[in-house]
């Protein structure tokens, strides 16, 4: 690996992806060639919330420096970034299900913004940063699959939120090099409770299946999306740029549930229903309805928004991250769901 620096800097690293990326960097993506080995003096300086526990990522490795702030609190920001001249900063911080809907605009907006400010006073090279889908919103027909070219259509105040995010770091393009990354829905080892919750629906027959469960999905496997971020930190041509990070194909929400009930099964020794909450495809027309409603009002519902999305496509093409940055996305969702499922076993996720 050759990040031509001996210094990054990854914000969020407590979270599912950024503590995922910290251990790629300190050992390397064994499944991709190129940077199956890490950087022999690598220091990678983190940004934790006060209160975030900061012993499972200084186990990881010594030469770990943890700094306590907050991307919404410019001198926070400030001190993360001194003394960075020529390092790269991975920006994962951001927010998915808030409290307050103003938590959307403050962390993924405001925040970024924040941070990228004082890496520009400070002199980093380069910030790779994670977006999202939902600029792009959901697929305009099933077939469809959105690239680089994709024009905006925010999906509600998240999506629009980081659409905002996103031309806010073009606004900064000519002051520092930055490469922005469209993850989807990924998965993985440390995943959150809400995931093992959905392994859970599926075992008991829960897993809800809007409409037929043809509709596609995109998914990363969370080791294939740190080697994007990887790969976008290192490729010369990747700034200014924009990458759709994915794994090789979408799914169906039903190849989704059936992999993950048969691993369950087979492999973890789960005994599952075999069933699956069928609602009709109005089902989640209605819940987008009411998540319109309730975050006109400054509301959010978490499990009201995820039921709008369940019957909706929302694919991507990785077809220049391929071309470009030389992205290789080797695992696939049953040997992705396989790990996610050990995982869960030896961290006693039970459920």
């Amino acid at each position: 690996m050759n990040l031509n620096t001996n210094l990054v800097l990854v914000t969020g690293a407590a979270g599912w992806l950024g503590s995922r990326l910290v251990v790629s960097l300190v050992r390397g993506l064994p499944e991709h060639d190129e940077i199956k080995s890490p950087v022999a003096d690598l220091r990678i300086r983190v940004l934790l919330l006060p209160g975030q526990d900061a012993a499972p990522l200084k186990k990881i490795s010594d030469r770990i420096e943890v700094v306590v702030g907050d991307v919404r609190t410019p001198g926070d920001c400030a001190k993360f970034c001194a003394d960075a001249r020529g390092a790269i900063l991975f920006h994962t911080a951001g927010i998915i299900h808030p409290k307050r809907l103003s938590e959307f605009f403050a962390i993924n907006r405001d925040g970024t913004t924040n941070v990228l400010d004082a890496a520009i006073k400070s002199g980093v090279k380069r910030a790779v940063i994670v977006s999202s889908n939902s600029p792009c919103g959901c697929n305009p027909h099933p077939d469809h699959l959105f690239d680089e070219l994709s024009p905006f259509n925010p999906y509600m105040n998240y999506g629009r939120s980081k659409m905002e995010m996103e031309l806010a770091v073009r606004e900064r393009a000519d002051k520092i090099e930055t490469v922005l990354i469209r993850a989807p829905w990924f998965y993985g080892p440390n995943q959150p409770p809400r995931q093992t919750w959905f392994f859970q629906m599926v075992r008991d027959g829960k897993g809800p299946i809007v409409g037929s469960g043809n509709n596609l999905r995109s998914m990363a496997y969370v080791d294939n999306l740190c080697q994007g971020l990887i790969l976008a930190a290192i490729r010369e041509c990747a700034a200014g740029q924009v990458y759709w990070i994915a794994d090789k194909r979408p799914y169906s929400m039903n190849e989704i549930m059936d992999t993950i009930e048969r691993l369950l099964e087979k492999e973890f020794g789960h005994t599952c229903k075999h069933k699956r909450m069928k609602l009709p495809g109005f089902a989640s027309e209605v819940a987008w309805v009411a998540d319109k409603t309730l975050q006109a009002l400054g509301i959010y519902h978490q499990k009201i928004h995820v039921l709008s999305e369940m019957n909706k496509t929302i694919a991507c093409s990785v077809a220049r991250a391929e071309k470009e940055l030389g992205y290789k996305p080797t695992v696939a969702l049953e040997e992705g769901m396989r790990r996610s499922l050990r995982w869960c076993a030896e961290n006693e996720q039970t459920f």
